[in-house]
């Protein structure tokens, strides 16, 4: 009996599906340094919605918060948003077996409008686009990935999570879901124990060879 149908695969956007993490390693080290003198924020707000990072970082600091938000929204305005090498290609293998796709992100509405901008036809590669308003608790918690599976009707069993940061990895870990962790953000030593299999992109990877990847 073919089952492909009852097999959700959940990406992670930034530094999945598109090659950005770099960029907002340079704009949050820049905030760190100037609003918090910190010199480390970008490593740990990587994975986190922007709720979470002014709660942990800017709690009660209503002005920086809203100077960074506009600073960021210029940003990503002006952002590239260019693929991580053969995504297009997997993603279309996927389709071709009924599989179900999902971006599962941190990004709210606003970033994700940038994105469209630039790429209209994002819309169209996954079945839902999940963003950081969906969902209450972010990154490492697992919600954010058990909300697409309770969408697509799938278990941990069924799905698949894209991932490269250090909290997505282990949201994805903690919802059960067999994790693919990208080495486009962190080295593969450092995002070996936080998933099941490593890819430096989706270059040569398809469904036959996602399916042999186990927990």
């Amino acid at each position: 009996m073919d089952t492909t149908k009852n097999i959700a695969v959940l990406f992670d956007f930034d530094g999945v599906v598109v090659d950005t993490e770099t960029q907002y390693s340079i704009f949050w080290h820049k905030a760190g340094v100037d609003y918090l003198g910190m010199t480390d924020l970008e490593n740990r707000v990587k994975g986190q919605t922007l709720v979470y990072i002014y709660d942990t970082f800017f709690p009660g600091k209503t002005r920086e918060q809203e100077e960074i938000t506009a600073a960021l929204n210029r940003f990503e305005q002006e952002m590239s948003y260019d693929y991580i090498p053969g995504v297009l290609d997997f993603i279309a293998d996927l389709r071709s077996h009924d599989v179900r796709l999902a971006v599962v992100t941190s990004s709210n509405d606003q970033k994700m409008a940038a994105v469209y901008r630039a790429h209209p036809e994002i819309k169209t590669l996954f079945d839902r686009i999940l963003t950081a308003e969906m969902f209450t608790r972010s990154k490492p918690a697992p919600d954010c990935f058990l909300l697409g599976m309770d969408i697509f009707g799938t278990t941990p069993d069924t799905t698949y999570v894209f991932e490269d940061s250090f909290n997505g990895l282990k949201a994805g870990m903690a919802s059960g879901a067999a994790v693919i962790g990208l080495a486009t953000t962190n080295s593969r030593e450092e995002i070996a124990s936080l998933c099941h299999h490593i890819l430096d992109d989706f270059q040569g990877f398809t469904y036959d060879k996602m399916l042999q990847v186990h927990k």
